[in-house]
């Protein structure tokens, strides 16, 4: 994958003033030229600029980091962390994990995970390093530089994790409990989201009938005439899915009218909209794990 400076300065953070300056005075991040002299990044390019920009934010200076081979920046990345800087080892996770998705490096990705769980619950994990992994995926998105398959490599990966912890972590189903539905509306794949809610109601003792991804919203009928439900969750993501959100409320309303029901948006709803629409909406993680 190629990109253009501008795509370039977006997904690293570091300005294309200094991007120009790095090139010219230090021999940095020296872009490939097209014909005409446009400057263009590879892959391996941005993950050596992701890693340049960490060093810097702690204290290293460009003129030191320019003259390192990969392997030296390797080992100034391994003390940096090993300082117990948080932020630091955060921010390197979520490179690490980018870098992994760019590479179809299925051994990256689990070394990174396993090292980040020594340091980290499942639930600050999620919140820490995994959020901030996929808003950074979604700067790949909004500049085009991201191959679909990359994204769902990485997705996977996740999510394969996550069943373990919910394998490993959850509690029996007990009868007594509350059961909570959650499912994705038609169109909405996104769902590392809806499987993180699903381990933290497990962790919490509740009951959850579990749908996934782009569920039709007539299946929802046979839940409701099938299994009693206490309350529904579903995620807002993907523009489809806000453009009908109106409709998937009113089908939640009609199969479930005695439910208390929910939406996680990626996007502000105001009052009056999910007041007409009957759902609460919740805006973070550690608003869901309150109500819990």
């Amino acid at each position: 994958m190629s990109y253009n400076i501008d795509q370039f300065s977006k997904i690293t953070g570091i300005n294309k003033l200094l991007l120009r300056t790095w090139e010219n005075r230090y021999n940095f991040l020296i872009a490939e030229r097209t014909s005409s002299k446009i400057r263009f990044y590879s892959d391996e390019l941005l993950i050596k600029a992701l890693n340049a920009k960490l060093l810097i934010d702690n204290g290293h200076k460009i003129s030191s980091i320019s003259q390192k081979n990969d392997d030296e920046i390797d080992i100034l990345l391994s003390e940096l962390i090993s300082y117990k800087k948080k932020d630091a080892f955060n921010e390197y996770c979520v490179n690490t994990f980018i870098k992994s998705a760019l590479k179809f490096d299925t051994d990256t990705f689990n070394k990174t995970y396993s090292e980040a769980t020594k340091k980290y619950t499942t639930i600050d994990l999620y919140k820490k390093i995994m959020l901030p992994t996929f808003s950074k995926i979604g700067l790949f998105w909004l500049t085009n530089k991201m191959n679909p398959a990359q994204e769902h490599f990485l997705s996977e990966m996740f999510k394969q994790k996550m069943y373990k912890q919910i394998d490993e972590e959850s509690t029996y189903k007990n009868k007594d409990s509350k059961t909570w539905l959650l499912f994705l509306p038609p169109n909405e794949h996104h769902e590392m989201g809806l499987l993180f809610t699903r381990y933290l109601l497990h962790n919490h003792g509740y009951n959850v009938v579990y749908l996934g991804s782009n569920v039709p919203l007539l299946a929802l009928n046979e839940i409701a005439k099938n299994t009693k439900i206490d309350f529904t969750l579903f995620f807002v993501v993907s523009n489809f899915s806000k453009l009908n959100i109106s409709t998937t409320a009113d089908s939640i309303n009609k199969y479930f009218p005695k439910s208390k029901n929910y939406v996680v948006a990626n996007h502000k709803l105001n009052d009056i909209c999910t007041k007409e629409m009957k759902i609460d909406l919740i805006e973070s993680v550690d608003a869901f794990l309150k109500m819990l």
